[in-house]
């Protein structure tokens, strides 16, 4: 693990009660440096409380899919670590079922599902080619939500 996210970590979890002794995964939202800190921005000021991905990604990279309890690192556009969170819900819906309430809790935009559609389609019509996937409106995505735990 990277000596600087390491250490974000040994400081970070001695003010984060139930935090785990091991640093867990570290990531930053988006898929490029100006959207991540844009992402990570809306976490810190406490609009952001809920992401998502497509359950594809976390199959071809063969990770978990996030579960209550879980911690993460995030980092900013230049993959420094910004601010650790715990998920508190998790659950997969297909894409087209998404409601405004957890459009709204994404925090992007105007928060509308009109806007979140449309900005997640793109998103996901540029990033899923990389797994051999396409866009389909139907494909199940993992809804998380989740608390700022530090700072």
């Amino acid at each position: 693990m990277d000596p600087d996210i390491e250490a974000f970590w040994e400081s970070a979890r001695r003010q984060i009660d139930g935090a785990p002794e091991e640093a867990p995964q570290a990531w930053a939202f988006g898929d490029s440096p100006e959207l991540a800190d844009e992402l990570l921005e809306l976490v810190l000021a406490g609009t952001k409380t809920a992401t998502c991905d497509a359950v594809w990604r976390f199959k071809a990279d063969d990770e978990p899919i996030p579960q209550p309890g879980d911690f993460s690192i995030i980092l900013d556009g230049a993959d420094r670590p910004r601010c650790v969170i715990e998920t508190t819900e998790a659950r997969v819906l297909p894409m087209n079922e998404v409601d405004e309430q957890f459009a709204y809790d994404e925090g992007e935009g105007d928060r509308s599902r009109e806007y979140w559609y449309a900005a997640h389609e793109r998103f996901f019509r540029r990033i899923l080619p990389n797994i051999d996937r396409e866009f389909d409106p139907t494909m199940p995505l993992v809804l998380e939500r989740f608390r700022l735990r530090f700072p």
